[in-house]
């Protein structure tokens, strides 16, 4: 599988549930992506670089992870 492949997940495959920790995730529940909380995105947890432990959200990037940031920092 490469990551950059747009259907790397079948149309009805759910997403992994994962425990977002500082620094380290968790996968709870098996799954090859999580959605992006601000785009919708599927990443594949390979992939997966951004999130907030606190929100327990993951980002597609660090444009969305800003975007989240100012949109609860006001």
């Amino acid at each position: 599988m490469n990551a950059h492949d747009k259907d790397f997940a079948g149309p009805g495959e759910p997403p992994a549930v994962v425990s977002y920790g500082d620094g380290e995730f968790t996968v709870v529940r098996q799954g090859r992506y999580v959605v992006c909380a601000v785009s919708g995105r599927r990443i594949p947890l390979e992939a997966l670089r951004y999130w907030n432990p606190i929100n327990q959200e993951a980002y597609a990037g660090p444009a969305e992870a800003l975007a989240r940031w100012k949109e609860l920092n006001p």
